[in-house]
């Protein structure tokens, strides 16, 4: 099942995406009760919104090897957390804003994203699935000069308006587990692999984050990104004015936003 949230004649409504693509609107919250409506909208005829509206953004830093390497950083041997602000969400076309203050070094990161559907605390590995509504593609911006080496912590270059783009659903009938990840920057691949390849599982990833703490409905967690960023190229690749960056995982769908000065 596909969820979908999206404005139509500038109302906000949570909905089904059908095989057939068209939406069936529901009535309630994903994140609790809902029911279908006995209708249906043109998917063409609408726009899309980030799928959910996080109370939490948790977000795992070094969760591929290969990503890890490429930093010049040891294996990390529990999971990596850092929270990115919740205003930094953005929606699936809305543009990436090159921040007034941080416009030079900012990196696009590819990630899959659990989304959390019940108040989760304490929850053990085998346990953890149960409490994830689904799946959705995000691009964990980044401005690497502020995360590296102006501040040497991650909040404020993790965290300008449009550092976290979602879309263009939730996909619940997934193994997050073997998934193709790719990120395209002008059409060109920057970032290929498969989530198999995650240091942490998302099992691993949702026990841990529970017992730091509490999980509330529509929490999200980005995995982590594989290699390929563009601080680590020789020479940097850095998002310009006019770019478009695509975030494709497999069985999902692709996430598309292109980049604009501030």
């Amino acid at each position: 099942m596909r969820f979908i949230r999206y404005s139509l004649n500038s109302v906000v409504t949570y909905g089904i995406l059908e095989p057939d693509n068209t939406v069936t609107p529901l009535e309630g919250d994903i994140l609790g009760r809902w029911t279908r409506r006995n209708e249906k909208v043109d998917f063409t005829g609408i726009h899309l919104l980030a799928p959910v509206r996080p109370p939490t953004i948790i977000a795992i830093g070094l969760n591929y090897t290969g990503h890890a390497m490429e930093g010049g950083q040891p294996i990390p041997k529990a999971p990596i957390i850092f929270l990115k602000a919740i205003t930094s969400v953005a929606d699936p076309g809305q543009p990436i804003m090159l921040p007034r203050m941080a416009p030079n070094e900012v990196d696009y990161e590819a990630e899959l994203v659990i989304v959390i559907g019940k108040q989760t605390r304490n929850v053990s590995e085998d346990n953890a699935l149960d409490h994830v509504l689904g799946y959705t593609c995000g691009n964990d911006v980044s401005a690497r000069d502020c995360q590296l080496r102006l501040d040497v912590q991650w909040a404020r270059g993790k965290s300008f308006d449009t550092f976290a783009p979602l879309g263009p659903w939730i996909e619940t009938n997934l193994d997050g587990g073997k998934c193709n990840i790719q990120c395209r920057l002008n059409g060109k691949t920057m970032q290929s692999s498969n989530t198999r390849d995650l240091i942490f599982n998302i099992p691993q990833l949702v026990s841990y984050s529970s017992k730091c703490m509490t999980l509330l409905p529509g929490t999200v967690i980005m995995t982590g990104t594989p290699s390929g960023v563009g601080f680590t190229r020789k020479p940097p690749v850095f998002l310009k004015d006019g770019d478009l960056v695509e975030v494709e995982i497999g069985d999902i769908g692709v996430l598309k936003n292109q980049v604009s000065k501030e």
